[in-house]
């Protein structure tokens, strides 16, 4: 489906056997990425794994580009915007969730990361002066106290967690990083500018920050050559940048934003069932209604919308 009549059709009412496909095809896609980010970040620098994840995205992208014929010539101020989009959303958003993978469960990060909407909220308040529902607002405390819950045993004890707190600190950096990203994407799709082709330039852009960033700090760029590592990329590059994303969009064409953002409300149950399996991740009577209340939050929140 091209832009354009992702723009003009009508959201199906019911949901067919392609939506359900779509649907699940997104949610597992993502919910399966977070373990494969652990396995990015034990012996390779951070910047340089998201540096080789997007260089090999951006590749299939700008390929599946050049066979739809898809745009890619703009003006300067337009690539302005790409740039912007490679700063925010595919290069600094990803390298702060690849360090916080350093200090925390795979499914916490994803629990971060599905509160997108409640920063997209702050954001729109701080800069658009935009004043929201009450219940818009209560959704996000809700969710806010979820998070608080879901991180108290790692940070309650004996002693302070710093690990913890910072791995949080830097997945909500992350969080806030896609947020801005999210409202150049705005930008720019009203602007008429397809998706697909700001996706290309913004992955381009994003490796090329990437690379230079890890140039000046004098990383190496050798990756691990282990069956985890490369599968762990290859995962995170096709399946979860590019197949994900692609999904996700149709889905957004064919049944709407509202229902399809409900996908970022249970990719983060299959990022925790994932990480208690391979992790061991300990589930406790406050991470549980934590979990809810995120939960809670974000349905509160799509649905005022």
């Amino acid at each position: 489906m091209t832009m354009a009549e992702s723009r003009i059709a009508a959201p199906a009412s019911t949901l067919t056997s392609k939506d359900l496909g779509l649907y699940g095809l997104t949610v597992f896609s993502w919910g399966f990425s977070w373990i494969a980010m652990k396995g990015q970040v034990a012996n390779v620098a951070p910047e340089v794994s998201v540096f080789w994840r997007f260089v090999l995205a951006a590749a299939v992208m700008l390929g599946w580009s050049l066979i739809r014929r898809e745009r890619l010539a703009f003006p300067l101020r337009t690539h302005l915007r790409f740039a912007a989009l490679g700063l925010f959303i595919f290069s600094t958003n990803f390298t702060l969730f690849y360090y916080g993978a350093k200090h925390l469960p795979s499914g916490l990060l994803a629990v971060v990361f599905s509160l997108a909407s409640v920063f997209n909220l702050i954001l729109g308040v701080v800069l658009f002066r935009q004043r929201p529902k009450l219940i818009i607002l209560a959704a996000g405390l809700i969710g806010f106290a979820g998070i608080a819950l879901m991180f108290w045993p790692q940070i309650a004890g004996a002693e302070l967690n710093l690990d913890a707190l910072k791995g949080l600190a830097l997945c909500t950096a992350g969080t806030l990083s896609f947020c801005l990203g999210n409202m150049v994407s705005s930008s720019t799709q009203k602007a008429g500018i397809s998706i697909t082709s700001a996706t290309t330039w913004g992955m381009i852009y994003g490796a090329a920050l990437l690379g230079t960033f890890s140039l000046l700090r004098g990383d190496s760029f050798a990756v691990e050559p282990t069956l985890i590592y490369l599968g762990s990329l290859a995962y995170l590059s096709i399946i979860a940048s590019v197949l994900a994303f692609a999904s996700y969009l149709t889905l957004l064409g064919r049944i709407g934003p509202a229902r399809a953002g409900y996908s970022t409300v249970i990719f983060p149950v299959v990022a925790l069932t994932v990480s208690t399996i391979f992790e061991g991740y300990v589930w406790t009577f406050a991470a549980l209604l934590g979990l809810a209340l995120v939960i809670a939050g974000n349905v509160i929140m799509l649905r005022s919308r």
